[in-house]
């Protein structure tokens, strides 16, 4: 439900229905109903012209909780909640209000208190060619900037600068906001009308956290061949940072290395360095299509050759036969490589023979005072220093389009494209960092359209709302700071960062939780999350270091992942709460499947620490504890359930513990405690039970040793006749398939033949082996004779 009443000012107060929001809304701010009636734009008009204005909108008033996204630094957003306007940061890029109200409901014999909670959207979009951020003063002022990036590129007002809309649903308010925004807007689309990429629902390796820098062909055969061995293996692999041409000019052979000058490396060509030509003959490989063929040709999909066919009918149907027998063994196997917006980390390289014909020129970038506002970046510091070959905008798209059909030419099948927000510092001279962003964010859309099949495309390092709004094409997108195995301290805020963002990024793009590696204090951590999130799982592990236990808990045999249907997101009672600070709070984040729901309880408390100013001032850092932390959890958690329930749901739900084996059963809004120590998660798939009639009860839970055990459902029906009820499963992967039954059935049949099946009458669990290839399966219970 959405409130209807539009926003409005009256007597200096900011009023979103019957509510005060603002008070001492200055005479210059204009609210603007939007075509639908139910929200409204903010701006603010000024005397003079300037490419960067702040304007206040008002004092945030008592009584409300806000939930604030921020760009902690540059590339990346993090969360903080908080009650006052004095919290909010800069860079705030969402801002969720919260207002309870408590009513009384009479009726003749009692009066029932009940509490109803408003929210209140604030999202600072982009106006033209200025970019908003939201932040606030020391006396609690809500204000809002507005920047172009470039001094020739000036306003004296922004009437369309923050959106603000409400309602009583926090997930249908985000959603319908910024599809509201889609239409009006005509910069992005929403992630419904995108088109999304077959990796995400296969199992992936990527190369960083397993060599760096110094990936090489023989590291990834060994990591690859490791991982067959260990019978889960990729079926999408991310060739990193590390096999382009590139140089650092700033650092002088046999001299001391010098700090930072690795960020300032430029790129020399668009083919691949040395590593991945001329192997010689201990493993021969003449170029990145030589190894790319071979790869493929050994651990997935290889490709036939024309040679002696050209293009005729003969060789396309040779090609068809092979490939569809070769499907059958080996899924697609889908390699992206690595690179940055501008080429690589310090652009590309100006005297370079073959990168002159796009016209590069160094440029320093300028960072606005909001990127240095929380944290300063080392990155961005130091390419301030030695400056970025920065390509002629008019030639970018030349540029990627070259780059991405020489990869393509050479098998590669997509691209993950990182340090992106430079861009967004770059924009004097060009019209602005809006401008610039978009004609980037276009020409990098259309040449991997071009290019590549699928939509095959991952952004990073993109947390700015000059991409995020500029985002017609790309589906997917990193959703926070990088997973970093060697920082024990960070785990924990990767988790709650990219649960938080997703409510936001889930809308326009499938937000990419990062790899993690299985062998790691925290994988179990990492992996529950990942099979909660909804996104691409896929590791970084080092050759021969692998934990195959945690994998086969994320992975079938076949390579594939089973992906619920969203972005994974806390619930509701998360929203306005800490759970890496506050000391009491633990991270739920609830996601769906096709037929059950699945809630992830995280204990992210006593690990760590938000990277802030403040926290860095902090004399004490967070410690490790052991100490346990409580909360409830419900199926009211899971929004929109009753949504797939059916209509045989008879109200109630049963849940199944992951970790502990359990299943009970409970109506829509009971509860039950949960505690946990720190680092330590459950996992909980809800089903709704649905009645068949005559004492049956029933729902499918799915493969129960995989973490979202639910998503092996894809459908539910049943059959009647004269004797009673079959019910028929479709069920996907192979290994333990569970049910919640309140009777025993005659007899279970998996795709026509009979199989034995466990049933334990005290909790109605119900379970069958899927023996042999992963693979859709016809799973039928059989309760004629016994529920007539």
């Amino acid at each position: 439900m959405t409130i209807t009443a539009t926003p409005s000012v009256e007597d200096g107060c900011l009023m979103v229905g019957e509510k005060v929001v603002l008070t001492g809304v200055p005479g210059n701010v204009v609210v603007s109903p939007v075509s639908s009636g139910r929200a409204a734009f903010m701006g603010a008009t000024s005397s003079t012209q300037s490419s960067r204005h702040v304007f206040s909108l008002g004092v945030l008033e008592r009584g409300f909780k806000f939930l604030s996204l921020f760009r902690e630094k540059i590339w990346w957003m993090i969360p903080r909640v908080g009650k006052s306007g004095c919290e909010i940061p800069m860079e705030t890029q969402m801002l969720l209000l919260e207002a309870r109200q408590v009513s009384v409901l009479n009726n003749e014999t009692s009066s029932d208190l009940t509490t109803e909670n408003t929210y209140i959207l604030f999202l600072p979009v982009l106006d033209g060619q200025f970019r908003t951020s939201l932040q606030g003063t020391p006396e609690n002022e809500l204000q809002f900037c507005i920047e172009s990036g470039d001094d020739n590129v000036l306003t004296s007002q922004s009437l369309e600068a923050v959106f603000i809309n409400s309602g009583n649903n926090p997930f249908e308010l985000i959603t319908n906001s910024v599809k509201t925004l889609e239409k009006h807007k005509c910069t992005f689309s929403h992630i419904e009308n995108k088109k999304i990429p077959a990796y995400l629902d296969w199992f992936g390796w990527c190369t960083w956290d397993a060599f760096y820098t110094e990936v090489s062909p023989q590291g990834i055969k060994e990591g690859l061949q490791n991982f067959s061995e260990g019978g889960r293996s990729p079926k999408f692999l991310i060739i990193d940072d590390g096999w382009q041409e590139t140089v650092n000019e700033f650092q002088k052979e046999g001299e001391p290395p010098i700090e930072g000058t690795e960020f300032a490396t430029r790129l020399v060509d668009i083919k691949e360095n040395s590593k991945f030509k001329s192997l010689g003959s201990d493993d021969s490989c003449i170029d990145l299509h030589d190894f790319i063929d071979d790869i493929k040709g050994k651990f997935g999909l290889k490709s036939v050759s024309k040679s002696g066919y050209g293009n005729s009918f003969m060789f396309n149907l040779l090609k068809t036969s092979l490939i569809l027998t070769m499907e059958l063994k080996y899924p697609y196997r889908f390699v992206y490589v690595w690179h940055a917006l501008a080429g690589y980390w310090g652009g590309v390289l100006p005297s370079s023979e073959t990168l002159k014909k796009y016209n590069p020129k160094i440029a320093y970038p300028i960072q606005s005072p909001g990127n240095t506002g929380n944290l300063r970046d080392i990155v961005m510091d130091c390419l301030e220093k030695y400056g970025v070959g920065f390509i002629d905008p008019q030639n970018i798209f030349e540029f990627y389009n070259d780059l991405h059909g020489y990869l393509a030419s050479s098998g590669v099948d997509g691209v993950k494209v990182d340090v992106q927000n430079l861009i967004e510092t770059l924009g004097s001279g060009y019209g602005g960092r809006v401008s610039l962003m978009k004609h980037y964010q276009e020409a990098l859309e259309q040449s991997v359209a071009k290019n590549f099949e699928a939509n095959n495309l991952i952004c990073s390092m993109s947390h700015n709302s000059d991409a995020i709004y500029s985002s017609k094409k790309s589906a997917v997108a990193r959703a926070s700071e990088d997973f970093m195995p060697r920082e024990p301290t960070l785990q924990t805020l990767h988790i709650a960062s990219v649960a938080f963002n997703s409510l936001l990024l889930g809308e326009i793009v499938v937000p990419d939780w990062d790899m993690f590696q299985s062998k790691h204090d925290t994988a179990e951590f990492h992996a529950a999350a990942r099979a909660i999130g909804g996104c691409a799982v896929y590791v970084s592990d080092k050759p021969g270091n692998h934990d195959f236990k945690i994998l086969r808990k994320l992975v079938l045999p076949d390579g594939s992942v089973l992906r619920a249907r969203y972005a994974g997101r806390p619930t509701r009672d998360c929203l306005f709460e800490d759970p890496v600070k506050d000391r009491k709070s633990l991270l739920k984040i609830w996601n769906l499947n096709k037929l059950s729901g699945i809630i992830g309880v995280f204990n992210c408390q006593g690990a760590g620490n938000w990277l802030l100013k403040e926290a860095a001032q902090e004399t004490s850092s967070a410690a490790s504890t052991s100490s346990s932390t409580s909360c409830h959890v419900s199926p009211h958690d899971v929004e929109f359930l009753e949504e797939i329930a059916g209509e045989r749901w008879n109200g109630d739900y049963a849940i199944y513990a992951f970790n502990s084996g359990s299943l009970s059963t409970m109506p829509k809004k009971g509860t039950f405690e949960v505690s946990l120590r720190t680092l330590k998660c459950e996992i909980y798939t809800i089903s709704p039970i649905r009645d068949f009639g005559n004492g049956l009860l029933f729902t499918p839970l799915g493969l129960l040793d995989m973490y979202n055990s639910g998503g092996a459902i894809e459908a539910l029906n049943c059959t009647m006749d004269l004797l009673g009820c079959t019910i028929k499963v479709k069920g996907r992967g192979c290994g333990r398939f569970g049910a919640y039954s309140s009777t025993k059935p005659r007899c279970c049949v998996v795709d026509m033949k009979e199989e034995q099946f466990t049933y334990n009458a005290d909790d109605g669990l119900l379970t069958v082996k899927l023996q042999g290839e992963c693979k859709l399966r016809e799973i039928e219970f059989d309760y004629r004779g016994i529920c007539v």
